[in-house]
């Protein structure tokens, strides 16, 4: 029982630590790809399209997860260009958006 306790422990530690990596790659890409259109953050400058909602908006909707941020993301819809985006790519910026739903 001690051998499987203790790797369980080690991996219980690094989960925050990797959900954070997650977070900041996804701020990264979400500057990168997102934020010519979308405001990515409360505190970032204005996107210039007004047609696509701010990060914090999306993050407030009624229902939104990781899933469906992800999915979403990778589709081509309305002027949204395709940014090839690999799943890893969109789960992150997923958490970067979930990570802005305003307190």
């Amino acid at each position: 029982m001690r051998s499987i306790g203790v790797p369980l422990l080690a991996m219980m530690v690094a989960l925050p630590a990797m959900a954070e990596d997650g977070v900041e790659r996804g701020r990264w890409m979400a500057t990168q790809f997102c934020g010519n259109c979308h405001t990515i953050a409360a505190q970032a400058p204005a996107g210039r399209n007004p047609r696509s909602p701010p990060f914090p908006a999306i993050a407030a909707r009624a229902g939104m997860n990781a899933d469906h941020i992800t999915s979403w993301v990778r589709q081509p819809h309305a002027d949204m260009p395709d940014h090839g985006l690999t799943a890893r790519q969109a789960q992150d910026i997923a958490s970067f958006i979930l990570a802005q739903k305003p307190r």
